[in-house]
């Protein structure tokens, strides 16, 4: 792992909130607002700019924390923005700090985690285990 960022290092996100964003359940939409799931998705993959940067050949992120606060809508054609950012880096696993605004809105906020560890390792975790 590359120990290439530091505290306060940020990245950035953008995304246009689509239908398919929205709270659908049983193919029913529930609120036409970008979804909980979605922001989730999207927090994530803003925190893993990082690691795309800082890993190895060998190597690969797992998620290890995610925490959502909303804190208003964002609605399906608006652009929403990610913001990460380092809060600290230790025994390789990045903690991040994450909002989203749209229109200069805050929607949320919240955090996310992620550790580096070996493909190898993770394929051993994650291989099936035979009866």
């Amino acid at each position: 792992m590359k120990f290439i960022f530091k505290p306060g290092d940020q990245k950035e996100y953008k995304k246009i909130i689509r239908e398919e964003d929205c709270a659908i359940f049983n193919d029913e939409l529930l609120h036409p607002v970008c979804a909980t799931f979605a922001l989730a998705r999207d927090f994530e993959w803003t925190s893993r700019l990082f690691f795309l940067e800082m890993k190895e050949p060998d190597e690969e992120g797992v998620g290890t924390l995610l925490l959502i606060e909303h804190h208003g809508p964002a609605f399906v054609g608006e652009e929403i923005i990610f913001t990460a950012t380092v809060e600290k880096i230790e025994n390789h696993e990045l903690i991040c700090t994450i909002c989203a605004t749209a229109n200069e809105r805050l929607i949320a906020s919240g955090k996310t985690g992620q550790k580096m560890l070996k493909k190898e390792k993770l394929n051993r975790l994650f291989k099936k285990k035979e009866a």
